[in-house]
């Protein structure tokens, strides 16, 4: 049967099987803890039963599920409308000529020496310190995509990242406490910033407008965020509109570290 021609192999083959896989990896990456996931196993589901039925050459099921497929394709824009933007955000902010970024995309590559400038240790003293006081904190970190158009909303600032500055800025009294601070190479260069609210409804109740803004401005770009909360001194470290688990203050040091990187 011509079917079974399927078994004569080339590169050309392999490398499509490994370009889909990769493919695939990163996308259910963008929307893992959401509710589109299960439209997404749904659509791979299909599509996996649309390539069987045509390699079977049952022709009438083959072009029901592609027509549907076809017709379908404007719907699902609609529906992940959020994870085609990040999506494209993270092509777009992929610059291969840029060794730091190779590195990333290829961490088994990655030299050992290799550090972030950011003061790591610096911030999460500062954020440590303002859990045991319930200071509501919320701290953007700049990787590779700007800033600059939620920075000018705030007032700007260039100062080097240090504890007792951070604690200052947060401290409820402060002029400069509400809203977000912005850090740029071990730089704090924005105070009192107004971040973008996220409208995912997979968010949990208790987290507030801190934790909303913080996923906000990780699923627009590729920025880390810190968020203390208010109520509990909890510290929640955000990265692609997610929330990053994380089991003591040293891993998630290590975390931020590897994400700098």
């Amino acid at each position: 049967m011509d079917f079974l021609n399927f078994l004569d192999f080339k590169i050309t083959d392999i490398l499509d099987i490994i370009l889909v896989a990769l493919l695939l990896y990163y996308i259910y990456k963008l929307v893992r803890g959401s509710v589109a996931i299960n439209i997404f196993i749904g659509i791979v589901i299909i599509w996996g039963f649309w390539k069987l039925t045509e390699l079977l050459e049952m022709e009438m099921i083959s072009s029901m599920v592609g027509g549907f497929m076809q017709v379908g394709l404007i719907a699902l824009i609609i529906v992940f409308q959020q994870e085609i933007r990040k999506f494209l955000l993270m092509i777009g902010s992929t610059n291969f000529a840029n060794k730091r970024n190779f590195h990333r995309w290829f961490r088994f590559l990655k030299p050992e020496g290799l550090t972030t400038s950011t003061d790591i240790d610096a911030i999460l003293k500062a954020c440590r310190s303002m859990g045991r006081s319930r200071t509501g904190v919320i701290i953007v970190i700049k990787r590779n995509n700007s800033l600059d158009f939620v920075k000018s909303s705030g007032d700007s600032m260039y100062a080097e990242v240090n504890q007792p500055l951070l604690e200052s800025i947060f401290f409820k009294n402060s002029p400069l406490h509400d809203g977000a601070a912005v850090i740029e190479d071990n730089n704090i260069v924005a105070t009192r910033v107004i971040l973008p609210i996220s409208n995912e409804r997979s968010i949990p109740l208790r987290f507030g407008l801190r934790h909303r803004a913080a996923v906000g401005i990780t699923e627009r770009t590729d920025a880390l965020a810190l968020v203390v909360s208010e109520e509990t001194g909890d510290i929640s470290y955000i990265k692609n509109g997610g929330f990053v688990h994380f089991k003591d203050i040293e891993e998630l040091g290590n975390l931020m570290k590897e994400d700098l990187i």
